[in-house]
């Protein structure tokens, strides 16, 4: 996409972007995320134990999925065309609908809900990410991320 000016931007709020890529949620993904966090409760990382569940086998962490989101971004995300910089500003919404088991394929869908200019070339985009299960109805997360696109500034 080519880069956009910031009332181009603003012209993104209440457009959906394309899906992202499709990724597989592998057990070594999971294992990998386990020993990073600290986090090693045996239904994300014990594969027999998980199988003897109602769930049937390992589930992906969901703050796992949820850092996905930067890997699983749109490939029409609009970029400003002064862009500096791009930080993670939080979140206003989280619900983990439905784990994620592993070797299950996800994918992101990605609505820009409001872009609002905060500043002197930044811009506070909010958009609606929902993590599609491949086969699932129920989505595995619904967010409401936020990010601050901070632009170069012209000298004075």
């Amino acid at each position: 996409m080519r880069p956009v000016s910031g009332d181009e931007l603003k012209e993104f709020a209440g457009r959906a972007l394309l899906p992202s890529e499709w990724m597989t949620i592998t057990q070594e993904r999971i294992d990998q995320f386990a020993d990073v966090t600290d986090d090693h409760q045996f239904i994300h990382v014990d594969e027999a134990a998980a199988r003897a569940t109602p769930l049937g086998s390992t589930i992906a962490h969901g703050f796992l999925t949820l850092a996905l989101i930067s890997a699983l971004r749109p490939s029409d995300w609009p970029v400003l065309e002064s862009a500096e910089m791009v930080i993670n500003y939080g979140l206003d919404k989280l619900r983990f609908l439905r784990p994620v088991k592993a070797g299950s394929r996800v994918r992101v869908h990605t609505k820009i809900l409001a872009v609002r200019e905060k500043g002197r070339g930044q811009y506070l985009i909010k958009s609606g990410k929902t993590m599609e299960i491949e086969g699932e109805e129920k989505p595995a997360f619904i967010a409401r991320m936020l990010v601050l696109v901070v632009g170069k500034q012209p000298p004075e």
